[in-house]
């Protein structure tokens, strides 16, 4: 029990001095860390000391640099001013020198002004007085020549007045006379030579209207083509068109009959779109034409714009350019309109020039004065006047409608445009070979007839074809039966008959079509 004792004792005093032991090695070491510290630290200072030393060394050479790059600046821009400054008084000292000589010179001009004043009072006072006794000596002269004649100056101023008066007025008679006679050749040979020299510097190609166009084919191949397989294709084409299609034995080429011009090129740029694609049958006919059609309508606008742009005619309303391009597509006796009108806008315009008058509204009047010719329906009214309510509706000028509505005598001329476009429309219609009465004629014909047809209900076409001996009317089916439609070709054949006058006979055929269409959706 003891030795356990005494064991557990020894063990105890063993912890507790090893304990101590422990203590003391660690506070050793803790002083060893702490001195090894504090000259590591004392090592870092030094150091960063000498670092900020090098630092502060080279934040006060940039400084000394910066300070040094200013103060030069700072120098250039003092110097750049006193340089201004000192041309600016340069400036100044001239501009005072030139103001002092301006002011010297100033003072003489004065001084020679101020002695040139008094002459001229001293003259003007010399004058005065010299008036003034020329007045006395007239008073006294006239008075010695009333007591020498017996009448006084007003009574003899009367009677010299009054025997001049008689001479004057058979001198002026006479030199009236003379004066309106010499008017009178002259203004006969300056209008003469005026219309000459006009009509020799406007000198344009004659345009004769013709009622055919050919249209040339690369091969008779293509004839088939267009005739199709019994005749189906050309029929659509006519149909459509109103343009009728000769084919004979002409080498590669078919003849576009049709008196209207406007269905004549429907067709043939119809037919070209046709041949050059390839497809031809009836649908496609009908698709191309109507396409057509509307290029045609585009078509005539740019005519218009280009025609009034050639002119230089400005503030065209859009109504007025159209009706200047359909001038295109329509004839006066065989005479183009469009190159008629255009004419006529030239003619105008050198006359004007010549007589000095205003060339653009001469040449606006000019190229207008036809346009009551270009709708397609036919009125009561006379074409001038038509033209003249059309452009009073679209703003012109009143002087451009009085000579619209002027130029056939229909209303009273009030300016002198007037008779200038009568001039000039006569002058461009009585060029020889200008103009056909007899094709006229025809065309109105065939116009006629059309209308006839257009009169009966249920017309949707009717197309005067064969030189006037056919007229073809295509009809409504929804509108004409089959027995109506009978009905309806003897009815126009009899009002065809009472109403107009033609040679030969007129055949009138009527064409009534239904389709069912429905779409695949």
């Amino acid at each position: 029990m003891e030795t356990t004792t005494t064991i557990i004792i020894s063990v105890f005093i063993g912890l507790v001095l090893g304990y101590i032991i422990a203590k003391i090695l660690e506070r050793n070491n803790a002083s060893k860390v702490i001195q090894r510290a504090k000259k590591s630290a004392a090592a870092i200072l030094k150091e960063a000391k000498s670092e900020a030393e090098s630092i502060k060394k080279d934040k006060i050479l940039q400084a000394k640099e910066k300070f040094i790059e200013l103060k030069s600046e700072h120098e250039k821009v003092i110097l750049g001013r006193d340089k201004k400054i000192g041309e600016a008084e340069k400036r100044i000292r001239d501009k005072e020198s030139l103001v002092s000589s301006e002011l010297a010179k100033n003072k003489n001009l004065n001084k020679d002004l101020e002695d040139k004043v008094k002459d001229y009072d001293h003259r003007n006072e010399y004058l005065e007085k010299k008036q003034q006794e020329i007045d006395k000596l007239h008073f006294s002269k006239i008075q010695q020549l009333e007591v020498i004649s017996g009448l006084s100056a007003e009574e003899a101023k009367a009677q010299l007045t009054e025997s001049l008066k008689d001479t004057a007025r058979a001198e002026a008679m006479s030199l009236i006379q003379d004066t309106i006679e010499e008017a009178k050749l002259t203004a006969q040979q300056e209008a003469k030579k005026i219309i000459i020299t006009t009509i020799q510097r406007i000198g344009t190609e004659e345009a004769i209207e013709n009622c055919v166009s050919v249209f040339n084919l690369e091969s008779d191949d293509v004839k088939g083509r267009i005739i199709g397989r019994e005749g189906r294709n050309i029929r659509a084409i006519e149909a459509a068109t109103g343009v009728e299609i000769i084919v004979d034995d002409t080498p590669e080429a078919i003849i576009l009959s049709c008196f209207d011009t406007v269905r004549r090129e429907v067709a043939r740029l119809s037919l070209h779109k046709l041949v050059t694609d390839g497809r031809i049958h009836p649908a496609r006919i009908e698709e191309v034409v109507k396409k057509t059609r509307k290029q045609i309508d585009e078509e005539i606008i740019d005519i218009g714009k280009r025609t009034v742009i050639d002119l230089g005619i400005h503030g065209l309303h859009p109504e007025l350019i159209k009706a200047v391009g359909r001038m295109k597509y329509r004839s006066s006796y065989g005479q183009n309109l469009l190159q008629h009108s255009r004419e006529v806008a030239k003619l105008c315009g050198v006359m004007a020039a010549e007589l000095g008058l205003n060339t653009k509204l001469a040449k606006r009047a000019g190229l207008l004065h036809d346009i009551g010719k270009v709708p397609d329906t036919e009125t009561e009214m006379p074409h001038a006047l038509l033209g003249m309510q059309w452009a009073e509706k679209y703003g012109e000028k009143p002087e451009v409608c009085n000579a619209i509505g002027a130029h056939h005598d229909e209303i009273e001329m009030n300016s002198l445009l007037s008779p200038l476009v009568q001039v000039c429309d006569a002058i461009s219609g009585a060029r020889p070979g200008a103009r056909r009465q007899v094709l006229d004629s025809y065309i109105q014909r065939l116009k006629d007839l059309e209308e006839i047809a257009f009169g009966f209900g249920g017309v949707k076409k009717a197309y005067a074809i064969q030189a006037g001996r056919e007229l073809r009317v295509i009809v409504e089916s929804e509108k004409v039966t089959d027995d109506k439609a009978a009905t309806l070709s003897f009815e126009i054949s009899q009002k065809i008959q009472t109403d107009m006058t033609y040679p030969g006979q007129v055949k009138v055929t009527v064409i009534r079509e239904t389709r069912a269409v429905n779409i695949a959706k």
